[in-house]
């Protein structure tokens, strides 16, 4: 028995252009210390099947932006603006209650914490059946074989076993999949990962993100991978953006931008990765390098670039006003005084 929509899936809908575009995105909050500008003018558009990777430091608003696009902020003291379509609709100021035909079916999220997304006292099999009949008219016996399969193809070993137990009772790479076979339950055409490798073991985070790459390719699934860390991105994404105080400072296809930096903050996040190069030793002494300074408050922003009182590269131009982003070669783009002005 094949499933059938208790939604419409927009499946008429036409195929050329991107499925998703985003442009000019502000979320603002209202708080006592004044308006956080979270994520302040991005833009940015994915086509089908593409991977996108967003990177960034903590509080550079990766999530907030992925939160805004999939809809799951709050409407009190939250200001938008701007536009988000998705297959040439837009969605940007559509109500909760219009986003629930996109959610799971057409656009999914594996969050970063799966202890804290999944239900404790629910078992793992109706956490992902409860998906599948919400949102597909499909028997209960059709949800319980979809759910074994889906726990099959991301990896779980003893998958009926695994139905019947808690999330306290599985592994942290374990929920992880768990989250993603919740996320991939309806078969959806865009899937974000937000932190996905979060506190996992380095092993287990090389196998999520292998698992997440395959089941995109498969499924020729849109994807937006999220992550603090270029290496996450580093052959998995087709295009990158580097995010800084809630604003895009570099964008450019993946092979560009690891082989051609232009921002100051992108080679610095680059040079704070730990490495060790075969035949190396690491003295007791040795640090992992840090961007000087601290990231911005997003409450009191300066005229100038944000980047300003960290940058090695500053000149007097950029504490006197905010650079616009400008294109580059190779189809990137940069946010920074050195490339325009």
């Amino acid at each position: 028995m094949s499933p059938r929509r208790k939604r419409e899936r927009f499946s008429d809908a036409p195929l050329d252009g991107p499925l998703l575009e985003v442009r000019d995105v502000v979320t603002h909050f209202k708080t006592a210390r004044g308006l956080v500008r979270a994520v302040d003018g991005v833009s940015f558009s994915l086509e089908r099947g593409k991977t996108l990777g967003i990177v960034g430091e903590s509080g550079s608003g990766k999530s907030v932006l992925s939160k805004s696009v999939m809809g799951l902020l709050p409407k009190r003291n939250v200001v938008r603006g701007g536009s988000i379509k998705f297959e040439g609709q837009e969605i940007g100021s559509a109500s909760p209650k219009d986003m629930e035909r996109y959610w799971g079916t057409e656009m999914s999220m594996v969050f970063q914490d799966p202890m804290t997304a999944l239900n404790p006292v629910m078992r793992v099999g109706k956490q992902i059946t409860e998906s599948l009949r919400y949102h597909l008219d499909v028997s209960r016996q059709y949800a319980q074989e979809t759910a074994l399969a889906l726990l099959e193809s991301v990896g779980i070993p003893e998958p009926r076993r695994r139905m019947r137990e808690y999330s306290f009772q599985l592994s942290g790479g374990m929920r992880q999949r768990v989250m993603l076979a919740i996320a991939l339950a309806c078969g959806p055409k865009m899937l974000f990962a937000d932190e996905p490798t979060t506190a996992l073991d380095v092993t287990v985070q090389a196998q999520i993100l292998d698992l997440l790459q395959t089941q995109q390719r498969d499924r020729f699934m849109a994807m937006i991978l999220v992550t603090h860390d270029l290496g996450v991105v580093a052959g998995r994404a087709d295009d990158i953006a580097v995010m800084y105080a809630g604003r895009i400072v570099e964008k450019a296809p993946a092979r560009t931008l690891f082989t051609q930096m232009r921002h100051p903050y992108t080679e610095a996040l680059l040079k704070c990765r730990p490495t060790l190069g075969l035949g190396k030793t690491v003295r007791e002494d040795q640090r992992i390098p840090v961007i000087a300074g601290e990231a911005p408050d997003l409450s009191a922003r300066s005229q100038g670039c944000a980047f300003e009182p960290r940058c090695v590269d500053r000149m007097k131009i950029c504490c006197e006003r905010a650079p616009e982003i400008f294109e580059i070669e190779n189809g990137g783009k940069v946010r920074c005084f050195k490339f325009g002005g």
